[in-house]
């Protein structure tokens, strides 16, 4: 059973070893736990809905059971588990609606176009930055849960493009594809629970998107629900007749519809893959390893490099210390000391593609110094890589909080984001007289530059209300850094609510308007996910 108030499966538990403890008390300080609201607790805080007796419930399968609307009131951001945790959601949905066809979404926005009702399209309620939050209306707010919508719909070899319904999840597309010989492979972080609607309307990206391709160059077609009518998007190759339509569903984050179905291009699977790892002795030499690997154009799947103080932090999180220390010992003989930083690498294809590829990427690793050391680290990052969100549930029980943050800009920003990004989260906790433990990564690369994702650990405040206020100093901080060096507020997560006040900095004030135009043409009551993404 899915955990109602954290992360994954109440039965998965990450432990964490207490050589890891003693780390973060060292970097963070020593914290103190704090009480988590029973489910029975929250359910009390659900007041009556607004739709017990409306002709909308006969929609949908829709219920106004409290259990359902608590279970759908918030997604994964930090702010969402301070509310479950602690007791500070202000506002839970009227009524849950669980279609099964388009046809059931096309009836739920005539119906709630005329009764002047408010929908909240719902995925896998894996948002990390408030798309799912029910905003203060005077109008009734219906989510509608798209999960019960998950079928493969059509699948062309020829074309290699299969279209599923939106509400379809990550292990539901590869058990299809993968049952026919073919994958999407798009693996975001979520990808056990998160939809390929979600990831549409956020434009996603997956731990395996070098190869594969971001979900912008994914989507090819599909259908959206608007309350003006239906917009479908035709799979053709390649247009020149106008604008392409597709980018106002990608990224649309529910402002303009609920996306019904999505047409999708799919590879066929591999036959090898393989993740190696390697370190270097600093930033430098790492960075500019990870920039030439990026424009040799080696068909690589994935590039990850871990800088030093996330390389020393996914080291004393490891449970296998003892033959830790053996490599540590080794990679100091070599010059690799405390600044070291451990590069994942993956390559996919052919036997001989992906020999071929391999031996290309150890080339110019060794060009810039970096030492290998096989398959051991990438094969157990492959074991664990959807455990990572897990280590949320332990830490917070044990008085921490974990949130991350990410951007790209291009590759001579990258050195200087990183160092703005970090410093202002550390001056941030001075100024509140508290410690943060600050890391990062770079996962997703290009020619022009690269993603960076930094991940920031801190100790909960006594209070609900004092401990939000933390988190928000830490993420203003770190989100006016970003703005500040040109960097996009956001890489792989999408806007929602927490992003969009930086949001006019990045894209102008005529590109919102165009954007509220197009909002106000398909959705001219304003009843889809008010106030994500723009006000």
């Amino acid at each position: 059973m899915r955990r109602w108030n954290g992360w994954g499966e109440e039965s998965v538990f990450q432990k964490v070893n207490p050589i890891a403890f003693e780390y973060l008390q060292a970097h963070v300080g020593l914290a103190k736990t704090s009480h988590s609201l029973t489910f029975d607790e929250l359910i009390a805080l659900v007041p009556s809905s607004r739709l017990t007796q409306h002709e909308l419930l006969a929609c949908c399968d829709m219920t106004c059971d409290a259990k359902d609307r608590a279970l759908h009131a918030v997604g994964q951001s930090l702010p969402d588990w301070i509310g479950l945790r602690m007791g500070l959601i202000e506002r839970f949905p009227d009524a849950v609606a669980y279609p099964k066809s388009a046809q059931e979404i096309r009836t739920l926005l005539d119906l709630a176009s005329e009764h002047d009702i408010r929908l909240i399209p719902y995925g896998g309620g894996t948002s990390v930055v408030g798309h799912l939050t029910v905003p203060d209306s005077l109008q009734p707010v219906v989510t509608v849960d798209m999960r019960r919508m998950n079928q493969l719909l059509h699948f062309d070899p020829m074309e290699q493009l299969a279209t599923f319904e939106a509400g379809i999840s990550g292990p539901e597309i590869e058990d299809c594809l993968q049952a026919r010989g073919y994958t999407l492979g798009h693996y975001p972080q979520s990808f056990e629970y998160s939809t390929l609607g979600g990831w549409v309307a956020t434009r996603s990206a997956g731990q395996y998107s070098l190869g594969y391709g971001r979900m912008d160059s994914l989507f090819v077609g599909g259908r959206l629900e608007t309350p003006a009518g239906s917009f479908v998007l035709k799979p053709i190759p390649a247009s020149a007749a106008g604008p392409d339509l597709r980018q106002t569903v990608l990224g649309s984050e529910g402002r303009l519809g609920i996306i019904t179905e999505c047409t999708v291009k799919v590879s066929r699977l591999p036959k090898q893959e393989r993740v190696h790892a390697a370190f270097f002795k600093d930033a430098e030499t790492a960075l500019t390893a990870v920039r030439e690997l990026a424009q040799a154009d080696l068909h690589m799947t994935m590039i990850r490099l871990s800088l030093a103080a996330e390389t020393e932090t996914t080291l004393a999180l490891a449970s296998h210390q003892k033959v830790l220390s053996f490599v540590k010992l080794g990679l100091s003989l070599w010059g690799v000391k405390d600044q070291k930083c451990l590069l994942l690498y993956g390559v996919a294809g052919s036997t001989d593609a992906v020999s071929q590829g391999l031996l290309s990427a150890r080339r110019i690793i060794k060009q810039q110094g970096g030492i290998f050391v096989g398959q051991k680290f990438g094969e157990e990052w492959k074991k664990a890589r959807f455990q990572s969100p897990y280590l949320r549930n332990t830490l917070w029980e044990a008085g921490y909080a974990i949130d991350t943050l990410e951007t790209s800009v291009i590759w001579s920003k990258v050195k200087t984001t990183i160092a703005a990004i970090e410093d202002a989260l550390k001056n941030a906790a001075r100024l509140q007289q508290e410690q943060v433990h600050v890391f990062t990564h770079v996962s997703h690369v290009y020619a022009v530059g690269s993603s960076i994702y930094t991940t920031y650990v801190f100790r909960l405040a006594d209070t609900a209300d004092a401990t939000l206020a933390r988190w928000q100093t830490l993420k203003s901080a770190a989100s006016q850094a970003i703005v500040e060096q040109g960097g996009t507020i956001s890489h792989q997560h999408g806007v929602g609510l927490d992003h969009r006040p930086y949001l006019e900095v990045e894209k102008g004030e005529l590109w919102l308007q165009m954007l509220r135009a197009v909002a106000k043409t398909v959705d001219p009551k304003g009843l889809m996910n008010p106030g994500k993404l723009m006000e």
